[in-house]
C-alpha cells in the first residue's frame, strides 16, 4: 500500500492533473478567490523553486531565503500565471524535479538548519520541515484546483497531518472531534466542540469551505482565517 504521506506520489498526482488540463481550463477560476487554476499552479511551481534554492544554499553554506520578499512572491505568481499554460507546466515540472534533487542533496547533519521565508521575516522553518510543508502545499492546493481531486480524495493520515499542524497557526479556541477516527485536537482553551469526518475538519481548519459536514455543540462554527 502506498504511503499516504509520500511527497513523491503526491507530486506525481499533481503533475498528472496539471498535464490533463486544457489551455482553457488553466484560465478558469480555482476554488481560491481571485486565483485562476494557472495562479494555483504558478504558486506551486514557485514554491518548489524557492524551497529548492534555499536548500541549495544550505548545502553550499549560504543563507538563502525562500522568497526575496512577500511582494516579489506575489508579483512572480501573477507574472507566471499570465504566461502560456505550457510555460506554467514546464516551470511546475522543473521546480518539482529541482526540489526533489535538492532534498536528496542535503546532508543529514544539516536537517536543523533554519531557513527564512523572506529576508528578516519572523516566519522561519528548518530543513527537516520542508517535506511536510511541501506535502501540505501540494495536497491542499491540488484540491483548490477544482479538477476532481478534493478533500474526499485525502487519506485519513493526511487529514491527521493537517490537524496536527494546525496548532502552529492558533485557529482556536475550539476542539476538533474527528468522528470517524475517534480523535480530538484542542486548539486553545475553551470554545465549542466541532465534530465531523477528519477530512472535513482538515479542510475547514485551512480556512476553506463553510464547514460542510461539520457540527458545533454551540450551534455555530468558529470563524477560521485562510491558510
Amino acid at each position: 500500500m502506498a504511503d499516504p504521506l509520500d511527497l513523491s506520489e503526491a507530486t506525481r498526482r499533481l503533475i498528472r492533473s496539471a498535464d490533463g488540463l486544457s489551455d482553457e481550463q488553466y484560465a478558469a477560476p480555482s476554488a481560491l478567490p481571485g486565483w485562476s487554476r494557472a495562479h494555483v499552479l504558478a504558486h506551486l511551481a514557485l514554491n518548489a523553486e524557492g524551497l529548492a534554492g534555499a536548500l541549495t544554499g544550505v548545502v553550499e553554506g549560504r543563507r538563502v531565503p525562500m522568497y526575496a520578499s512577500q511582494e516579489a512572491r506575489d508579483d512572480d505568481i501573477d507574472e507566471l500565471a499570465g504566461e502560456e499554460p505550457a510555460a506554467v507546466r514546464a516551470r511546475l515540472l522543473g521546480g518539482c524535479t529541482d526540489l526533489a534533487d535538492a532534498l536528496a542533496a542535503v546532508p543529514e547533519d544539516r536537517s536543523g538548519t533554519v531557513i527564512e521565508r523572506s529576508p528578516g521575516s519572523d516566519r522561519t522553518f528548518t530543513v527537516a520541515d520542508v517535506p511536510s510543508m511541501r506535502l501540505r502545499e501540494i495536497e491542499i492546493h491540488h484540491a483548490d484546483l477544482a479538477v476532481g481531486y478534493d478533500r474526499s480524495s485525502w487519506a485519513p493520515e493526511f487529514a491527521v497531518h493537517v490537524l496536527d499542524g494546525a496548532a502552529a497557526r492558533s485557529p482556536g479556541p475550539f476542539t476538533a472531534h474527528a468522528t470517524d477516527l475517534g480523535r480530538e485536537w484542542r486548539y486553545g482553551e475553551g470554545g465549542p466542540v466541532v465534530s465531523g469526518a477528519a477530512v472535513d475538519l482538515a479542510w475547514w481548519v485551512t480556512g476553506r469551505g463553510t464547514g460542510e459536514g461539520l457540527t458545533s455543540d454551540s450551534g455555530e462554527l468558529p470563524r477560521i482565517g485562510a491558510w
